[in-house]
């Protein structure tokens, strides 16, 4: 495929970006790309020197401007679906975990089982939206560190408390009830 590399960034460059409101080359440019379809149609040069310059730090600026707006819009749609949440050292939340992918986790696979697993403490902040939660022995293999938007918040009750390691008892509960 890499043959085709220069096609494809041929492509890419003239192709219209939402982004800029335009392509990029026209934004280097200041013309529209001649394709190979239009090379029998010559034409002349119209900015020469420092007036060549001048228009592309125009237009420089201009897709700069643009990627700004852009930026704001994304970021405006993003943070429509962040929450934001903050947690003390002490606290105790659930975990998220995500069956749906098909990955074996934490010893459970399937669209039915659990999509959030715990509680468990917080022991400390690691950067802005990062925490670092007390795992029981049976989870060592993965690491203590979780994004914010993984964790939901928990009142803690020590009745509510469900230990990882009921769950092979369950299982065998569970088969000698149907015999």
């Amino acid at each position: 495929w890499d043959d085709y590399i220069c096609l494809v960034e041929f492509a890419y460059n003239n192709s219209w970006h939402a982004s800029i409101k335009c392509a990029p080359f026209e934004i280097l440019y200041g013309r529209k790309c001649r394709a190979p379809i239009c090379w029998d149609q010559v034409g002349e040069r119209v900015i020469e020197g420092p007036e060549m310059i001048e228009v592309t730090n125009a237009k420089v600026a201009v897709a700069k401007e643009k990627l700004k707006e852009a930026h704001t819009r994304q970021k405006s749609y993003a943070d429509k679906h962040r929450r934001s949440l903050e947690f003390q050292p002490g606290d105790h939340v659930f975990l998220k975990v995500s069956p749906a992918r098909g990955v074996r986790r934490f010893g459970i696979k399937g669209k039915l089982s659990s999509r959030f697993i715990g509680p468990f403490e917080i022991l400390d902040r690691v950067g802005e939206v990062s925490y670092r939660l007390a795992l029981p022995p049976q989870l060592s293999h993965v690491h203590n560190v979780f994004h914010v938007s993984l964790l939901r918040g928990y009142k803690y009750h020590p009745l509510h408390v469900i230990f990882i390691s009921t769950r092979s008892d369950l299982y065998r509960f569970i088969l000698r009830r149907r015999t």
